[in-house]
């Protein structure tokens, strides 16, 4: 029989935000399909529902009205468009991270800075490696790729954490909208001060191929793109290299065949399917759907659980445990369906590829102190927040 999804009034956003796996798996048992009052969107926690969903755009909207990314934003982004219009954008961006352009331009710039951010790091010293390296380097790379090298470092991260801050805040807080205000006049700027530039000296940068394209997207849609790509383009790598390293450091035998193996690829793909960089999306339902024998009427906003999915029993032995040697089936980390992350290639060639080896080649004897000291936190975006290691 039909039924609407059950609610619960219980869950809290501070629950989904520092440990949200045990709930999921809780649902993924219970109540696959649960309207979650604190987040205001019925929560999909089984793989085959989340698949379903991205899969169909048709049916389920990347046009939450209500989701605070278009706050955050102070934009309509291509993440809330469906159909011609968000393949246009989308594919406005696309040269610029294509396999070639990623293995001729980026992989070699990456590998130099890599070179250059490992070999400043204390030999014998504790440092956090996320504040160290994790963050600064995946800002470097994307500050080149969107075609604003001029920003630094420091200043890329607080775009990316306002931007991730404030289309996270589902509890509609001011201050996080106030932050990211900041970081959106800060953006435009930076952006706005390298298109005459880009214009007269054209790049293999996103702006630059976007401002020179035959028949360009609006200027303001070139913008809140390139802000996307910011918010997006730094966690996700920088979150995925963190996770992983933990996961190696706290399983040395893995570790060990890792290295032998050469299979960083690998790790890397535990790494986000075991902790998920982007762990949910929101998507508005168009017409009157059943999942589950739930009843989800036109104008709810479901939220898929990728972090979740990537957990689902059904598909994952003993999900909870990092297994670079598990039984490899598809996660749902980058996404699916017609949204599926533009970056993928840049995050694995380069973390995978470049990163990851360099880092342990240089430190073999590495080491974590204290495993349990490593924070988590993050409900739509997720990963350490401190990895404090002993560089040996």
């Amino acid at each position: 029989m039909t039924r609407f999804a059950p609610v619960d009034d219980n869950i809290t956003i501070e629950q989904l935000t520092l440990d949200p796996y045990p709930i999921y798996r809780r649902l993924r048992a219970q109540q696959p399909v649960l309207t979650v009052k604190a987040a205001g969107r019925t929560l999909l926690t089984r793989a085959e529902d989340t698949r379903h969903v991205k899969d169909h755009p048709e049916q389920f909207s990347s046009n939450d009205p209500d989701t605070p990314m278009k706050r955050a934003f102070l934009a309509h982004t291509l993440m809330r468009k469906d159909a011609a219009e968000h393949r246009r954008e989308r594919m406005a961006m696309a040269p610029s991270l294509a396999p070639r352009v990623v293995r001729d331009v980026w992989a070699p710039r990456y590998t130099r800075y890599a070179a250059e951010y490992v070999g400043s790091l204390p030999r014998g010293e504790t440092i956090d490696l996320f504040e160290a390296l994790c963050g600064p380097l995946a800002a470097r790379i994307l500050a080149d790729i969107m075609g604003i090298p001029q920003a630094s470092d420091h200043e890329m991260q607080q775009w990316s954490q306002a931007l991730i801050n404030g289309a996270g805040n589902f509890a509609w807080k001011p201050e996080p909208f106030a932050i990211s205000d900041q970081a959106n006049l800060e953006m435009d700027q930076a952006i706005n001060s390298r298109i005459n530039l880009l214009r007269s000296e054209p790049d293999q940068s996103a702006l630059s191929t976007m401002i020179n394209a035959e028949n360009p997207i609006p200027m303001s849609q070139i913008i809140s793109n390139i802000k996307i790509a910011i918010g997006g383009g730094i966690n996700e790598p920088r979150d995925a290299m963190a996770t992983a390293v933990f996961g190696l450091l706290t399983n040395p035998d893995q570790l060990t065949r890792v290295k032998s193996e050469g299979c960083w690829k690998d790790a890397f793909e535990e790494a986000i399917r075991w902790v998920a960089p982007i762990q949910v999306s929101s998507r508005l339902v168009l017409e009157d759907t059943e999942i589950r024998g739930c009843l989800l009427p036109q104008g709810e906003t479901v939220m898929t659980v990728q972090a979740s999915a990537n957990h689902d029993e059904e598909l994952f032995e003993s999900p909870e445990q990092f297994n670079v040697f598990r039984v490899r089936k598809p996660h749902q980390a980058f996404g699916n369906g017609p949204h599926h992350c533009a970056g993928t290639h840049v995050a694995r060639g380069l973390v995978a590829g470049i990163l990851m080896p360099m880092l342990f080649d240089r430190f073999p004897n590495m080491t974590l102190p204290d495993s349990d000291g490593v924070k988590w936190r993050g409900f739509g975006f997720r990963g350490p927040v401190n990895l404090p290691v002993r560089l040996l």
